[in-house]
């Protein structure tokens, strides 16, 4: 049903003239005749009738106007729905567990006035994707992989250096330590059924084992990060990492232990991206945030693969 006569019904019945209703589109009143002629046409019923006092409603028109209000109500929150400031600021946070989410949760706090609409994406393709049609207009991600540069369209800058911890259970050779040399993980178990490879994150996960000669495992199916914690208080011989800002709960009867890594320290480097010409005016007060409150650690003192983009 075409918009524009939709609201021209309702401008008459309001109006009760349809000179009036024209003199409020800015249209002639032939226009409006016009126009309303159509929509009966299309009904197959008579909406007004002409009298000495103007346009009265018959009752179809009575019955017809409650919709034709309605219509226009989602019409109009549709198109705010696309429209650059008037509709939530789109971000993909990873997870919801995650240090991206937590991210998001303080500029929340900070600008409670800018809507939000908070997305789960998979990985970094699937991410830029969005960010390029529109779908999204932030995504969180540790950038591309060797080998699969960002898009001239798609920019990005690092937000967060995320340290890891080493997650034991309370049998670990390693549980009773206050932080773990990196080098000291070298045959030690390490599981981590959420890998999924092509990924960015097993990229970054497959350049540290590479580099500091660690085993890391993705076999066995992954229930989620209850499983994985049930299985790490469990086993010993088994453990996991986990960055300093993931937020997980345990029973206390687990005794898990998180565990500092050090010499160096390998850093999750998150970064923000974002489509070069997107004018949601929340996306720059969401980059002026960041910026003002990222951290960072010494890198002389931290790993990161080398295809990181700089802080």
């Amino acid at each position: 049903m075409d918009i524009d006569t939709v609201r021209t019904f309702v401008a008459v019945a309001e109006a009760r003239q349809f000179r009036e209703a024209a003199a409020a589109l800015a249209v002639t009143q032939q226009a409006v005749s016009k126009r309303i002629a159509a929509l009966e046409r299309d009904l197959n019923v008579r909406l007004f009738t002409r009298t000495a006092r103007g346009a009265e409603l018959t009752i179809d028109g009575q019955a017809f106007l409650p919709h034709a209000r309605e219509l226009l109500r989602v019409a109009e929150r549709a198109t705010a729905s696309v429209r650059p400031g008037r509709r939530p600021l789109r971000v993909d946070v990873i997870a919801s567990r995650v240090a991206p989410s937590g991210l998001m949760r303080a500029f929340h706090r900070a600008h409670p006035e800018i809507e939000l609409d908070v997305v789960w994406l998979f990985d970094v393709e699937t991410a830029v994707a969005a960010l390029r049609s529109g779908e999204i207009d932030a995504s969180f991600r540790a950038v591309a992989a060797p080998g699969r540069p960002l898009p001239d369209d798609v920019d990005a800058v690092r937000v967060l250096d995320e340290p890891l911890h080493l997650l034991t259970g309370p049998a670990h050779t390693l549980a009773g330590a206050r932080s773990a040399p990196l080098a000291q993980l070298a045959g030690h178990r390490i599981w981590m059924p959420g890998i999924v490879p092509g990924t960015e994150w097993a990229a970054y996960y497959d350049d540290l084992a590479a580099e500091f000669g660690l085993t890391i495992e993705a076999t066995g199916p992954n229930f989620g990060s209850d499983a994985l914690l049930d299985t790490i208080a469990d086993t010993p011989a088994l453990a996991t990492f986990m960055g300093e800002r993931t937020r997980l709960v345990w029973p206390t009867d687990h005794g898990l232990r998180r565990i500092p890594i050090t010499d160096p320290t390998p850093v999750y480097p998150h970064a923000l991206l974002w489509r070069r010409d997107n004018p949601h005016p929340a996306l720059a007060a969401l980059r002026a945030h960041l910026a003002a409150t990222a951290t960072g650690h010494d890198t002389a003192g931290t790993w990161t693969p080398a295809w990181t983009i700089p802080r």
